[in-house]
């Protein structure tokens, strides 16, 4: 049979193979069988324009890189989100089965042109499968690029949990966030298989020299895993050789994605302002460079210094307040501090030991005498400014 006769046979069976085709794959492809019938009739479209693109491919087969890209254009955009790339090479595979089973005997030529076309097809579907994903990994970089922003800035709105829930955010419970450096050669990849190792979401967000990690929990309390315990300061320790050279700040952990921002002003505010603590660990906990923030005029810090130190200690107890007044103005002198107070030195140990119970830091570190002073200083100003502010009291006449 000359190339003629061999085009007008195959013009007249094309339509007996694309039903045979529909029908194996019905009977062999468990996936097309539990489709929609809308997608299955997509599926069915892309297997019958194979079949017609081979026969013009096989007329003309110089027009192979035009004919094999316009299969897939008779599917509609969301067959690709909804067929998978090894779906689409199963279904190749069976449309060239049945067409090699109907033309068999016709010829050595015509099987070879057979195979040649589907290999090419089968290029054809990972370049746009290929085109699809790298088209969705620059939406997914912009996307969560916006997202660190809106928690950077705190301009969340009614959009950001779909957003997250987009970038398929799998967190639940505690956010923190983490700051640093972007190294020379930053390898996103590594952050995110580390993160996997570490059991915790990571949203990434590269912002010139300086790279954000927004850091949640991937596991419920209670599942199996290595790694279920850790908090973020060991998880910020892991992460931390994907940070150029500087300071890490990890921010305060917060109770929900939602609220990360509050654990991104407090990182960002330390990363300001951490070159101020000689002796900085990397890397540094944001609420241990309190009082370096509050010297910068973070209102957030001093907000937190006399939330978490002033007020604990003057609803507990004045005494409390004044012998740490006086032991740290005495250079943290037991004797010198008992002189002042005519007390026994003893007792201002037993007193600077109920302040470490009261608020968790000890007077005694040198570090924590600096942020415990830092914290009485802000709450005797802001004790001193709620007396002026308050109304005189009226004089009643009878």
């Amino acid at each position: 049979m000359d190339k003629a006769a061999t085009l007008t046979w195959l013009r007249r069976i094309s339509g007996d193979i694309a039903s045979v085709t529909i029908k194996r794959l019905e009977d062999t492809l468990p996936w097309y069988a539990d489709m929609p019938p809308a997608r299955r009739s997509a599926v069915g479209l892309v297997a019958q324009a194979g079949i017609t693109s081979f026969i013009q491919w096989y007329d003309d087969p110089n027009s192979t890189p035009w004919i094999a890209a316009d299969i897939f254009a008779a599917a509609p955009r969301e067959l690709l989100r909804s067929v998978s790339l090894q779906q689409t090479l199963q279904l190749i595979r069976v449309t060239v089965e049945v067409t090699e089973e109907r033309v068999a005997g016709k010829g050595d030529l015509l099987r070879e042109a057979i195979l040649l076309y589907s290999r090419d097809v089968a290029f054809a579907a990972a370049d746009v499968y290929a085109r699809a994903a790298e088209a969705r990994g620059l939406w997914d970089a912009r996307l969560e690029a916006l997202v660190v922003d809106s928690i950077l800035t705190g301009e969340a709105d009614e959009e950001l949990p779909s957003r997250i829930a987009a970038l398929g955010w799998h967190g639940h419970g505690e956010v923190a966030v983490l700051v640093g450096t972007t190294p020379p050669q930053f390898d996103v990849d590594l952050v995110r298989r580390t993160a996997r190792k570490l059991g915790v979401d990571v949203l990434i967000g590269v912002q010139g020299s300086r790279l954000v990690l927004v850091l949640g929990r991937a596991r419920v309390a209670g599942q199996e895993g290595e790694d279920e315990e850790l908090g973020f300061q060991e998880i910020a320790q892991r992460l931390e050789p994907s940070f150029g050279p500087g300071y890490v700040v990890l921010g305060p952990a917060v109770a929900a994605l939602v609220d990360a921002s509050q654990s991104a002003r407090a990182a960002l505010a330390g990363f300001a302002v951490a070159r101020a603590w000689r002796n900085a660990p990397r890397p540094v906990e944001a609420d241990d460079l309190l009082p370096e923030r509050a010297l910068a005029g973070d209102p957030l810090a001093k907000q937190t210094l006399i939330e978490r130190i002033y007020r604990p200690l003057q609803a507990h107890s004045t005494d409390l307040v004044t012998t740490l007044w006086s032991y740290l103005d005495n250079g943290r002198s037991l004797e010198a501090t008992a002189r002042e107070l005519f007390v026994h030195p003893n007792t201002v140990r037993y007193r600077l030991k109920r302040v470490s119970e009261v608020i968790g830091w000890d007077a005694t570190g040198p570090r924590e005498a600096l942020i415990l002073q830092t914290a009485l200083v802000l709450g005797s100003i802001g004790a001193a400014d709620q007396i002026r502010r308050r109304p005189p009291l009226r004089r009643t006449t009878r």
